[in-house]
């Protein structure tokens, strides 16, 4: 019996990536239901910090999709996905609930980028030190060296384009919901969602693919591909989290006071 996920990794790569994709959304908004029930605001937390990670991790994977020019790198739906917890935490828990869930997410992948820096800091064993009973671990400092090397440069970017854009995207929030009260939850969502995710976009793109990059990426690709291909993903990851934004409601309902719940 084996736990390697390697006949499960075949089978993805056999799926068409636009319908992976959709895909990973569903498993992403799923996921924050599921905490969210489980855990409550905590879960909301969890999830966003677990995210932004994975996200920083993801990008450095880039995939041809049949409806761009370019191939596409990774980590917008992860990333997009944060977006419905951190509104979720605006609409039951207030603004403060999610701008702590923003800087948790920062602190985290600060910390976890830092331990990845010192794990590479560690001298790798030479072929004769590993012998045959570890010579299957001769590879691994390239292989972190390839994920986490770029980290430092991705997270100036990352981190700048997610603390501009998630703040930006609260504060919508909470006018559109002052504006409207407890009705439009769907515009409140969408809306706020929809401007910050430009903001993001074009943010992150810039730094990370032309300020920060070694080789940088042709200006027709970044506003085309990066900046506003992209963001039709996350205009399309937004409308599709709008029926789970309004069952989080019943997904926190053990967690929030009866009158919120109602």
């Amino acid at each position: 019996m084996t736990l390697s996920p390697a006949a499960l990794v075949e089978f993805l790569n056999g799926l068409p990536p636009a319908a992976l994709l959709v895909g990973q959304m569903l498993f992403c908004f799923s996921a924050i239901l599921a905490l969210a029930r489980l855990f409550g605001q905590s879960g909301l937390y969890i999830y966003i910090i677990v995210a932004i990670i994975g996200a920083n991790v993801e990008v450095l994977k880039a995939v041809q999709f049949p409806f761009y020019e370019h191939p596409v790198a990774m980590g917008t739906i992860l990333f997009s996905s944060t977006y419905l917890a951190t509104d979720i935490l605006t609409e039951h828990y207030g603004r403060e609930a999610a701008r702590r869930g923003i800087y948790l997410s920062f602190a985290g992948y600060l910390l976890f980028t830092l331990m990845m820096l010192i794990t590479l800091g560690f001298r790798p064993m030479t072929a004769e030190q590993a012998g045959n009973d570890m010579a299957w671990a001769l590879s691994t400092q390239d292989h972190l060296a390839a994920l986490f090397l770029p980290a430092p440069a991705l997270f100036l970017s990352g981190m700048a384009s997610y603390l501009a854009s998630q703040l930006c995207d609260v504060w919508i929030y909470q006018k559109i919901r002052g504006a409207t009260g407890q009705k439009h939850l769907w515009l409140r969502n969408n809306g706020s969602t929809m401007v910050s995710a430009l903001i993001d976009n074009t943010v992150f793109s810039i730094l990370a693919w032309r300020v920060f990059a070694e080789t940088p990426v042709d200006w027709h690709a970044l506003v085309f591909t990066y900046i506003l291909g992209t963001y039709l993903m996350r205009v399309a990851a937004s409308l599709l989290d709008t029926p789970f934004m309004y069952l989080s409601r019943r997904a926190l309902k053990p967690h929030l006071p009866a009158k919120a719940t109602a």
